[in-house]
């Protein structure tokens, strides 16, 4: 197998650098992991930009494959790395994992007022202290049905896949700042939040100091 490098924020703080090395982690894949910093423009070199045009994190280089864009790396990486040889991170059958799909492309499109209002340095670092907007307020209202409609069981999807963390961390954008969350899905992000593929990337976040 060719050497699989995968490079992230320096911050740790990525919800969709998240999901790329938590695919990988879950998969049992050996890799190589590489910061960038975004706070220096290290994305805008031309070392970077060699490797990838858009210039984005997560990117996934494997040989003369360098693949951007966390849900096309997640879904490669489970056609290349199929179960039962590794562990599967979404869910079986097709319609099933079309639906894990549109949960991962709606949480990448929508609920902008709440991503600029509870970043992730919310979920990774320090809460803040200033009210949600009306906006703000809104998208949390969405985010809080929809979620309260799609969770049935202690999966999304009957078995874990990569949608159930980040549907967890969307929602622990607000209950990690102290927003309200019903007390469900508060228990049910928890739960999420113990997987050791999360856990690992918690401690590296928690490993450095941003700004």
């Amino acid at each position: 197998m060719q050497e699989l490098t995968l490079y992230v924020d320096s911050r740790f703080t990525s919800p969709w650098a998240l999901s790329a090395f938590q695919a990988l982690t879950e998969k049992k894949l050996p890799f190589t992991l590489h910061t960038v910093n975004l706070d220096q423009g290290e994305q805008k070199q031309a070392a970077f930009r060699d490797l990838s045009p858009i210039g984005r994190v997560p990117l996934l280089v494997q040989g003369e494959l360098a693949l951007a864009e966390s849900s096309a790396i997640v879904e490669y990486l489970e056609e290349a790395f199929p179960p039962p040889a590794h562990a599967a991170v979404l869910p079986d059958g097709v319609q099933q994992r079309a639906r894990a799909r549109q949960v991962m492309a709606w949480l990448r499109s929508d609920l902008m007022a709440l991503r600029a209002e509870r970043s992730t340095e919310v979920v990774f670092y320090a809460p803040v202290t200033t009210p949600l907007t009306q906006a703000g307020q809104a998208a949390a209202a969405r985010l809080i049905a929809i979620a309260d409609q799609l969770l049935t069981g202690e999966h999304l999807f009957g078995q874990w896949c990569i949608a159930d963390t980040e549907l967890a961390l969307a929602l622990n954008r607000l209950i990690l700042n102290g927003d309200p969350v019903p007390e469900r899905l508060t228990a049910w992000c928890a739960a999420q939040w113990q997987r050791d593929s999360v856990r690992q990337w918690i401690a590296r976040s928690r490993g450095g100091v941003p700004g």
